[in-house]
């Protein structure tokens, strides 16, 4: 088994003419940060001798460019693999009858909640809705162990959330919406707002308020946490709403889809293969701080296996349903 983080001496670039093997080739749109997407497939490249051409999602059009394009080529598919950064956007996908299904035999040792049992998606290298709290604005009070904390009275003033319009944090009050009801979330959102709780730009900033004790906690991604507590910071990471019985944690999986009518489908289905294996896992969880959803990838400190934790039960299809729903009513808790 080939060691995924010496990808550094993987030789060639994505897309480099001559190097495929006979002819061979296959197109990839993804959503996943380049930084990181694109050193996996071009391991898969020096492996298979297959060549990888990639579409990435620029930070401008995050999770929605390449997404619109593969709607408009609908009739005449150019790509032969969509890899999406959120488990939400495949749906939309399968909607439109535009995903082929197939089992992956990596499939094996993901768990059933973070895979289709059609085959239609696959999830891999997982971020989670986690609370990053400073400590030395915490003090000597107990650390916030709910999402419901965020509105409490007794942390009035102190919290954080990105904007719910955009991103995970979308997602995360969507599946809230399917879980609880949509009456039960806007009561939940108009709570923040009367408890003060700040709203910020993005992730990376309620990281910034955070890790600055300008807020003593705020609810964010684990790959932000991961980032402010590798600089030193003084904050520790929440996993909220573990208790027995409890919500749990919002899991989402980057996820991996066939694009129905493929031009390349041998290829597609060895580089789906590819990417739901061990390795990938295991080198997003170093390189990217993604949580694997397999048992047994090794994970460096600090990074956690999504099968360590008590995981929100939440039907992905469900969320992209929810998040249509909820976006006019979103709008206007925005201020729009």
């Amino acid at each position: 088994m080939r060691a995924l983080l010496a990808l550094a001496l993987a030789l060639g670039a994505i897309g480099a003419p001559g190097c495929g093997r006979e002819g061979r080739e296959v197109v990839i749109y993804t959503s996943v940060d380049q930084p990181f997407s694109e050193p996996v497939l071009r391991d898969f490249e020096a492996a298979s001798g297959v060549r990888v051409r990639a579409v990435f999602d620029t930070e401008e059009t995050k999770s929605t460019g390449v997404l619109n394009r593969l709607i408009a080529e609908a009739a005449n598919p150019q790509a032969d693999v969509f890899w999406s950064g959120d488990p939400v956007r495949p749906y939309l996908l399968i909607q439109r009858n535009l995903v082929e299904p197939y089992v992956s035999p990596e499939a094996g040792a993901i768990p059933a909640a973070f895979k289709d049992p059609e085959g239609r998606w696959g999830g891999l290298g997982a971020r989670a809705r986690v609370l990053l709290v400073n400590r030395s604005k915490l003090g000597e009070r107990s650390a916030p162990s709910s999402i419901r904390d965020l509105g409490r009275p007794e942390w009035k003033g102190e919290g954080a959330i990105a904007n719910p319009l955009f991103g995970t944090t979308t997602m995360h009050v969507a599946a809230l919406a399917a879980l609880w009801g949509d009456q039960e979330l806007r009561a939940f959102l108009d709570g923040l707002r009367e408890n003060g709780v700040r709203m910020a730009s993005s992730n990376g900033e309620v990281r910034r308020l955070v890790a600055a004790g300008e807020v003593t906690l705020g609810l964010t991604d684990t790959d932000d946490a991961h980032e402010a507590a590798a600089s030193g910071a003084p904050v520790e990471v929440v996993y909220p709403d573990q208790e027995p019985g409890g919500l749990g944690t919002l899991v989402m999986p980057t996820t991996v889809v066939w694009i129905r009518g493929s031009p390349h489908p041998e290829e597609a289905k060895a580089l789906i293969d590819h990417l739901l294996s061990p390795q990938v896992e295991a080198y997003l969880a170093h390189h990217g701080a993604h949580m694997p959803l397999q048992p047994g990838v090794e994970t460096p400190s600090g990074v956690r296996s999504a099968v360590e934790i008590r995981a929100m039960q939440v039907d992905y299809a469900q969320v992209a349903e929810a998040i249509e729903r909820i976006q006019p009513w979103l709008r206007s808790w925005v201020g729009l």
